[in-house]
């Protein structure tokens, strides 16, 4: 990876912006040093320098929450960067999914990492009145047996041509889906890790067909 035509600080240090690769969603705000650039290309997870600590940390080191970088890219001005990679676990060390979560002006924008939070809340600590509680207390079957019925919803939907209504059951389908995956424990980045292998083997294959 060329750093040469980066403009570091008089510290020798620049501004990461870390994002999720399958959402968006800007996870948390590093900085790293040229050492930690080295790093970070051959490790492939993402590697920042500690301003408090004046040492490079591989982020996941202690917590085990990794995160593997698909690509790096500066800015126009090359004064910043942005790491786009696909986490193994939440980004704050308060376990929320983003370190950005104190809204200033406006609400917090929607995302699934967000809606998959208040599902988690709902599995540990169970609300009166809450349908997704009332779903984790009925257990798997019953969840399954909701995924079977929206799944349903969406082909009916789909098959009459109503993007309205097939919108709304895609929603209901994925948001049961969610529930699953909190059940069985899979969270939303291994979903995103799979995602992305198979984006990985097209462009291969693509590239083979070329040569």
């Amino acid at each position: 990876m060329d750093t040469s035509a980066l403009k570091f600080d008089e510290k020798g240090l620049i501004p990461a912006i870390v994002a999720d690769s399958a959402t968006g969603r800007v996870l948390m705000l590093a900085y790293m040093n040229e050492e930690s650039i080295k790093v970070t290309e051959e490790k492939r997870l993402a590697c920042f320098f500690s301003r408090e600590r004046g040492k490079l940390w591989i982020k996941g080191e202690t917590s085990g929450n990794f995160m593997k970088v698909v690509s790096v890219t500066a800015d126009c001005d090359k004064d910043a960067l942005l790491l786009s990679v696909i986490p193994s676990g939440p980004a704050c060390h308060t376990g929320r999914t983003s370190c950005f979560f104190n809204p200033l002006l406006g609400e917090e924008p929607f995302s699934y990492e967000g809606l998959m939070e208040l599902i988690r809340g709902r599995k540990a600590e169970k609300k009166e009145g809450s349908y997704t509680s009332y779903l984790f207390e009925k257990g798997l079957d019953k969840i399954l047996k909701k995924i079977g019925e929206e799944s349903t919803e969406v082909i009916i939907a789909a098959k009459a041509r109503d993007k309205k209504e097939t919108v709304y059951e895609i929603a209901d389908l994925i948001y049961h889906l969610m529930v699953l995956m909190t059940e069985t424990d899979i969270p939303i980045s291994e979903v995103s890790a799979e995602l992305a292998s198979r984006h990985v083997i097209d462009k291969k294959i693509k590239q083979e067909k070329m040569t």
